[in-house]
């Protein structure tokens, strides 16, 4: 389902909820989560704000807390506190008996609004019309069930930020070309730590239904599709060349959804368990600059007092759709959970959920 065909199905949070004091909507998620107990899971991402994943059972990435939702076999209701496309992998992840919600249908991810199954199967009919059948499809976490889906039954897997090396590796082991869908900058970055050039790299514009490319396209052993984080994209050149000069001791430490040219000139990039045990190991008194998600980065700041870490885009705004996801609307969800209105359930269709459940497995097999 559509996140508008979603919002759409499912009413608006009651202003009940807005007006109550954080301290009222505090004690109500203490007392579902006492009455419930054992059936009901919270997994938080880790960009969540701190009012909300204070009460999360679990944190990680959007991979992690699908598996712990699936894992967790005594769990009815799983409240699934990130964004669309997480509340889904763990809709396919989890039993039928389980069922998973999200606090708030409006909680997207732009990154995986930029593939679109349409656009996809376009792209793959005309990609094949030019290289013909030597192309695997490998798709980002981050994008919906359908691309899942439609990845899964052409042969292709799933990858996270932690595993990227591994499973571009293993798809070339099955064909002479990968699409990387939808992040352009986690395929480039993680093919160039490969050793493939940026010039035998091209990308896919899924709004003009074009290959961007000059050259021989024989060349070609990476295909990029258009897309990028709208928060990891904020990260310039102009920030680091402004902390290499204000902060000369400090260390950058940035995001693979990152443009290729600021990953180049930090000192160390990774997923966002690989930023957070680096900090977590560093010595203390010394001194940071993080690229990614700003309500992680200040959560890692409050953590850590004995070292010296700042954003490294001083304006940085926290994940906006992420960011939906609020104690009213958290409060909001867990009152309904019980009556019959399956408010803001999600729930992936079943011929999708077996594609898409297909390239996860294929992901966890040679990863």
């Amino acid at each position: 389902m559509s996140i508008l065909a979603a919002l759409q199905k499912n009413r608006m949070i009651p202003e009940i909820y807005k007006q109550m004091s954080r301290e009222a909507l505090e004690e109500r998620v203490r007392e579902v989560k006492n009455k419930l107990g054992s059936k009901l899971f919270i997994p938080g991402h880790h960009y969540q704000k701190d009012e909300v994943i204070q009460f999360a059972d679990a944190t990680g990435d959007s991979l992690k807390l699908a598996q712990l939702s699936a894992e967790n076999k005594e769990a009815e209701f799983i409240v699934f506190c990130g964004v669309h496309f997480m509340a889904e992998t763990a809709d396919i992840l989890t039993s039928e008996q389980q069922k998973v919600f999200l606090p708030d249908m409006r909680a997207g991810c732009s990154m995986a609004d930029m593939a679109d199954l349409q656009q996809t199967e376009q792209a793959w009919e005309k990609l094949g019309e030019i290289f013909g059948d030597t192309i695997l499809p490998l798709t980002y976490v981050n994008s919906t069930a359908a691309i899942k889906s439609f990845v899964g039954a052409h042969g292709g897997a799933t990858v996270t930020s932690s595993n990227a090396h591994t499973m571009v590796k293993w798809a070339f082991t099955q064909k002479e070309r990968i699409l990387f869908l939808p992040d352009q900058h986690l395929g480039r970055n993680t093919a160039f730590d490969l050793g493939i050039d940026l010039d035998d790299m091209a990308i896919w514009n899924p709004i003009t239904n074009t290959l961007e490319y000059e050259g021989d396209v024989s060349s070609i052993k990476v295909i990029l599709w258009k897309g990028h984080c709208s928060v990891h994209e904020n990260f310039t050149v102009k920030n680091v060349i402004d902390v290499r000069y204000q902060h000369p001791k400090m260390k950058i430490i940035v995001h693979p959804e990152c443009r290729r040219e600021v990953v180049e000139l930090s000192d160390m990039a990774g997923s966002t368990s690989y930023i957070i045990k680096a900090i977590e190991n560093a010595e203390p008194g010394t001194e940071w600059a993080i690229g990614t998600e700003m309500n992680l980065v200040n959560r890692i700041i409050h953590d850590h007092p004995d070292k010296k870490i700042i954003s490294l885009n001083p304006h940085m705004c926290p994940c906006l759709t992420m960011n939906r996801i609020d104690l009213p609307h958290l409060v909001w969800s867990l009152d309904t959970l019980e009556d019959a209105s399956n408010l803001n359930l999600i729930k992936v269709d079943a011929e999708i959920a077996e594609n898409a459940k297909l390239a996860l497995e294929r992901m966890l097999a040679n990863s």
